[in-house]
């Protein structure tokens, strides 16, 4: 079987160095820079509390278009990069290949399935992804897996280890229960859901809470969790969410004392406090990188106009990180 990773960063990383180290694919990763530079020289590092392992893919480029086509494409780019992607990732495919997408927040196949489907335009504005690559041909994913590139070449990875699949209009298939035996196979925490969004929902209630305020403070998880005040803006963020998710036909108020008590934990739900846990947007935001502002806040805002849900936290947070965002993205030109 011939596998792709499609940007190979941090949570890719640690998927294709499991999957590599693993024998049951050919495995090929996408990468950029200095990454890439020490992925070709002496493949990938993964440092791990589940122990360490050293995996060399088959194939390391930075263009999709040097790797054959492929069985299945892995895609853990941004969610701002992805309508960009779109035409090569479908053309990375094989005629009955299909993509993972492996996305944080809100994701751009929602509709599929729905009574109204078609794109979401602050995640493909201009359809390129549901136009060209379509969600008939795709796997949404939801993880929980902590990882950070701390050098070139090496992940580190801290905390838990699951992946929740599924098909986006929720339909059990051939096609997800072999991703997720693959996956299993590797040491890759994999579950197939019958209801992704829900699971969308959940792992958005802590991701809203959480990363806008790390990324506009600049503090890492344990600070966050020792000041009351941004606490307070943090449990808004969930119970505006909460009711958000009821209206568009999720009910997730069961998990919000688990999200708010995550918050004060500082650590990944479910796991040992991780006193220096950087969020993804922390992350980016120190690196200069633009945030995946719109999939984690932006598209939670206009669902919530969708449905006439107020939700005054985020509307107060929003324009922050999106200026910031902005600050990134011109930084970065």
């Amino acid at each position: 079987m011939d596998v792709c990773v499609f940007g190979a960063g941090a949570i890719g990383g640690f998927m294709a160095a499991r999957l590599a180290a693993d024998g049951q694919a050919k495995v090929s990763v996408i990468a950029r820079g200095a990454h890439l530079a020490a992925i070709r020289h002496h493949g990938l590092r993964l440092v791990s509390t589940g122990g360490d392992i050293s995996a060399r893919p088959a194939h390391a480029v930075d263009q999709p278009r040097d790797l054959p086509p492929q069985d299945i494409v892995f895609v853990t780019l941004k969610a701002y990069a992805l309508p960009a992607a779109a035409q090569a990732i479908a053309g990375l495919l094989k005629p009955e290949g299909h993509a993972v997408f492996v996305t944080n927040g809100l994701t751009w196949w929602w509709k599929h399935g729905l009574p109204n489907p078609g794109p979401l335009p602050l995640l493909d504005p201009d359809g390129a992804l549901w136009n060209t690559l379509t969600p008939q041909r795709v796997l949404g994913c939801v993880v929980y897996a902590p990882n950070e590139v701390i050098e070139p070449g090496v992940v580190r990875h801290t905390g838990p280890n699951r992946w929740l699949l599924g098909e986006p209009d929720g339909s059990d298939s051939a096609r997800l229960r072999d991703t997720v035996q693959l996956m299993r196979h590797a040491g890759l925490g994999a579950e197939a859901s019958p209801d992704l969004r829900g699971e969308v929902w959940v792992k958005l209630m802590r991701n809203a809470a959480l990363n806008p305020l790390c990324a506009l403070t600049r503090l890492p998880s344990s600070e966050l969790a020792a000041d009351p005040e941004l606490l307070a803006i943090g449990d808004g963020i969930i119970g505006e969410l909460v009711a958000i998710a009821a209206a568009h036909g999720s009910q997730v108020e069961s998990q919000a004392e688990e999200a708010r008590a995550a918050l004060r934990r500082g650590g990944p739900a479910g796991n040992k406090p991780v006193g220096g846990m950087r969020p993804s947007m922390l992350q980016d935001a120190l690196a200069g990188r633009p945030t995946e502002v719109e999939a984690i806040l932006g598209q939670l805002q206009a669902f919530a106009r969708e449905a006439g849900v107020p939700c005054p936290c985020i509307d107060g947070v929003l324009p922050l990180m999106r200026g910031l965002d902005r600050s990134l993205r011109t930084h970065k030109a």
